[in-house]
C-alpha cells in the first residue's frame, strides 16, 4: 500500500463511500440524487483505480459485487437460528379463530393481558427466503432457507443484489432474514429476451428469482436485476455501539431500515384484528399496483414479550399467521380437448386453452380429470371458462360461463378410439371407475411413460436417464423392454443428438448402480396396474421373495392388509401373463433382487399406521418411512380413521 500515492488512496476511499451512498439512495430508498450517467462515471473511475493498484480492492468495494469465476456446487450452511414456516389461514373466520386461540393461550399460559395484543401486518412476498450474516458490519454470508435447519451458501450471488449492503454503518454482528424477489417489469424483460433467443420462458417471477439465485455463475445472477426486502432480525450483538434491540416488530422494521437494509414500506401496525382485516382487504384489491408479486399478508403479534410467551408448536410459531389471498381466477377459452395416455393405459382428458396469465404464470393446459368431471361442469370445446390455480399451483377449471355461448359449442363425448392407445386405438371404461383406458397396451405413449416410471427415483432410480433420454432411446430403437436398458453400451449412446462424453458416462454409471434393487423397488418398476410404492412394500414384506409373489393366488394376495380384491386380481393376472413372465425372467438375469429383511414385531411401532408429511429436519421423508417400516410400522398416504400417528415436518 505504501507504493500507492496517498492522493489515490484517499480518492479510492471517497469513491467507495460515495458509490455505496448512491447505491443505497437508488436501490434501497428509491430516492436517487444523481443521474445514471454520473453514477457510472464514478463507478468506472473506481474500477480504473483498482485495476491500476490491485491492493486498493477490498471485499467491500462496490466493484466486487460480481465474481469472476463460477463455482462447482453450493456448500451447505447450518442456520444459527431455525427458519420456520408459517401456518396459513384462507378466510376472515379462520383469522379470527387464530386471534381467539392465541388470546386463550396467553390467558392460560402467561401473566400478560391478552387484550393488549397488537399486530404488525406485512406483505407476504412471493420470492425466495434468504438469511444474511454480518460480522463487524461486513456482509460475510448469505444462505437459502433450505429445510429450515440447513440451507445453501449463495453468498457470491447475493452480493450481486445492489439493495443488499456489503457494509453496514455500524460495526455490529447481526443475522437477518428477508425475501429476494424479481419485479414484474424485470420478469417481463427477461422473458422477452429469452423468447428472442429461442429459449423456454420462465413460468413466474418467484421461480425465476429462485433459479437466478441458484446459478453457479454469479455473472448470470447479476444479469437479472433482483431485489430484496428484509423483515426479521434473528441474532444481534451490538459490540461497542449503543444500539439496543427493539421490543416489537414495527420498531424492528424501522431499526433494520436505519441500519441500511431495504424494508418493504407497506407494513401496518394494527391495534385490533379488525384493523388487520382492513389491511388485508385493501391489498387484496390493490395487489396489482405493486411492482412485485404478493400472495397474501403475514400477521405477527407485534410485542416481543408476547411472542416469547406464545412460543412455537412442533412446526410453526404461534405468534405468526399467513393470511393467503383467495386463488386468483381468470377467464379463458377451451380451444380443444385432447387425451393423455398414462403408463397403465388410463386416459386423462386435457383442455387446451387460450394462453392466459394467472397467479404468476401463463397457463395453456388444464386437466379435466375424467368424463364425470366434464359432465358435471358441462365443458364444451369453444366454451369460455373460469380458471384458477388450486393452491396457487395446479391449473383447474371451476366454472363455465354459459352466458357467452354462441350455440356452436357441442357437448363433449369420449371417443371410441384414441390414436395414442396403439393397435386400433380402441378404449374401454375401467370397471367401477369414471376412467377410460386403452385396450391395447403397446402404444409409444404408454411404453415411454412406463420407462419414465421404471427409471424414476421411486423405482430403479437411474438418475442419469431422464425422460427425454429414454424417449430418444425408444425412438432410435435402442430399447424396447426394460431389460434392454441393462444391455446398453457406450456405442449405443455415441452419435445420438445432444450426447456428450459426460452424459454418456452418467447414463452408464446410473444403469450399473441400478443392478442391485430391493424387492419392493423391483415390483414398483414393473408398472403393475394398481401397484404403487406402498402396495409393493406390502407385497415384499408379506412374501419376502419374488418367487413367492409370482406363485401367489388371488385369495392369498387378498390376505394382505391393504390389498383388496381389485389389487389382488391385478397382481395375480399380471404374473400369469406369458409376456410378463418372460420380462421378469430376463430382468432377473440383469438385476440382483434383495429379499426383504424380517420386520420387527415387538417394537411399539409394530402394526401402527403413520402418515409422514412436510420437510423433516434430520432426514428425508423416504428415510423416515424406511425407519418406520424397519420398526414394523405401516405407511399411509393420507389421514384416515386407521391412522395412529402423523409426523409433520415444515410446510406439511
Amino acid at each position: 500500500m505504501s507504493k500507492i500515492p496517498q492522493k489515490d488512496q484517499n480518492r479510492a476511499h471517497k469513491l467507495r463511500e460515495l458509490i455505496s451512498y448512491h447505491n443505497h439512495r437508488y436501490h434501497v430508498l428509491d430516492e436517487p440524487e444523481i443521474s445514471d450517467e454520473a453514477y457510472d462515471s464514478l463507478y468506472h473511475e473506481l474500477v480504473a483505480l483498482e485495476e491500476k493498484y490491485p491492493e486498493l480492492k477490498t471485499d467491500q468495494s462496490p466493484t466486487t459485487r460480481v465474481g469472476d469465476q463460477p463455482i462447482d456446487q453450493f456448500e451447505k450452511v447450518t442456520h444459527v437460528v431455525r427458519q420456520w414456516s408459517f401456518d396459513n389461514v384462507f378466510n376472515e373466520e379462520e383469522l379470527r379463530e387464530w386471534d381467539a386461540r392465541i388470546k386463550r393461550y396467553l390467558a392460560k399460559e402467561s401473566n400478560l393481558d391478552p387484550e393488549e395484543v397488537t399486530y404488525c401486518g406485512e406483505h407476504k412476498i412471493d420470492g425466495l427466503k434468504i438469511i444474511l450474516t454480518y460480522k463487524n458490519g461486513l456482509f460475510v454470508q448469505g444462505a437459502t432457507r433450505g429445510n429450515g435447519v440447513v440451507g445453501e451458501n449463495i453468498t457470491t450471488n447475493l452480493r450481486t443484489i445492489k439493495s443488499i449492503p456489503l457494509m453496514l454503518k455500524d460495526d455490529i454482528d447481526i443475522v437477518v432474514g428477508g425475501e429476494a424477489w424479481l419485479s414484474r417489469d424485470e420478469f417481463a424483460r427477461i422473458n422477452k429476451k429469452r423468447e428472442e433467443d429461442g429459449e423456454p420462458l420462465f413460468a413466474n417471477p418467484r421461480n425465476s428469482a429462485a433459479g437466478s439465485l441458484r446459478q453457479l455463475d454469479p455473472r448470470l445472477t447479476a444479469e437479472r436485476k433482483l431485489d430484496v426486502f428484509i423483515y426479521d432480525l434473528y441474532q444481534f450483538d451490538p459490540k461497542k455501539t449503543k444500539l439496543e434491540l427493539p421490543s416489537n416488530q414495527t420498531d424492528e422494521l424501522a431499526f433494520l431500515h436505519d441500519l441500511g437494509f431495504k424494508v418493504s414500506p407497506h407494513w401496518k401496525k394494527a391495534t385490533s384484528i379488525d384493523e388487520v382485516v382492513e389491511y388485508y382487504d385493501h391489498w387484496h384489491t390493490h395487489r396489482g399496483t405493486l411492482p412485485f408479486e404478493v400472495d397474501g399478508i403475514v400477521v405477527k403479534v407485534n410485542q416481543q414479550e408476547y411472542q416469547d410467551a406464545l412460543g412455537y408448536t412442533a412446526k410453526a410459531p404461534r405468534f405468526v399467521i399467513a393470511f393467503k389471498f383467495p386463488a386468483e381466477k381468470v377467464t379463458t377459452r377451451v380451444e380443444d380437448i385432447v387425451f393423455q395416455v398414462g403408463r397403465t393405459g388410463v386416459i386423462t382428458p386435457v383442455a387446451n386453452l387460450t394462453p392466459v396469465f394467472v397467479a404468476g404464470s401463463t397457463v395453456a393446459r388444464a386437466t379435466l380429470h375424467n368424463e364425470d368431471q366434464i359432465k358435471r361442469l358441462d365443458i364444451r370445446v369453444g366454451d369460455t371458462v373460469v380458471l384458477q390455480k388450486a393452491g396457487d399451483v395446479i391449473p383447474e377449471i371451476v366454472e363455465v360461463v354459459t352466458d357467452l355461448r354462441t350455440g356452436k359449442e357441442k357437448p363433449f363425448r369420449f371417443p371410441k378410439k384414441i390414436a395414442g392407445c396403439g393397435g386400433d386405438g380402441t378404449i374401454e371404461r375401467v370397471p367401477g371407475m369414471a376412467a377410460y383406458r386403452c385396450v391395447a397396451k403397446d402404444s409409444f405413449d404408454q411404453i415411454s411413460r412406463k420407462f419414465h416410471y421404471f427409471v424414476s427415483k421411486k423405482a430403479f432410480n437411474m438418475d442419469g436417464l431422464g425422460p427425454s433420454i429414454v424417449d430418444l432411446l425408444l425412438a432410435e430403437g435402442k430399447i424396447t423392454t426394460f431389460d434392454d436398458l441393462f444391455t446398453l453400451t457406450r456405442e449405443d449412446f455415441e452419435g445420438l443428438p445432444g450426447f456428450k462424453e459426460k452424459s454418456v458416462t452418467n447414463a452408464l454409471e446410473s444403469i450399473e448402480a441400478a443392478r442391485i434393487q430391493p424387492l419392493s423397488r423391483f415390483l414398483v418398476g414393473l408398472s403393475i396396474d394398481q401397484v404403487g410404492e406402498e402396495t409393493a412394500i406390502d407385497l415384499a414384506n408379506h412374501f419376502g421373495t419374488l418367487k413367492k409373489i409370482q406363485g401367489a393366488s388371488k385369495e392369498e394376495l387378498e390376505q394382505i392388509d391393504g390389498v383388496g380384491e381389485i389389487v389382488a386380481e391385478s397382481v395375480a393376472t399380471w404374473f400369469k401373463d406369458s409376456e410378463n413372465k418372460a420380462l421378469v425372467k430376463r430382468l432377473s438375469r440383469q438385476v440382483t433382487i434383495e429379499e426383504m429383511t424380517e420386520m420387527t414385531t415387538d417394537h411399539p411401532f409394530s402394526g401402527k399406521t403413520f402418515v409422514v408429511t412436510g420437510t423433516l429436519a434430520n432426514m428425508s421423508r423416504d428415510e423416515a418411512k424406511d425407519a418406520i417400516r424397519a420398526c414394523g410400522g405401516n405407511i399411509a398416504s393420507s389421514v384416515s380413521k386407521k391412522t395412529d400417528f402423523v409426523i409433520a415436518g415444515v410446510s406439511p
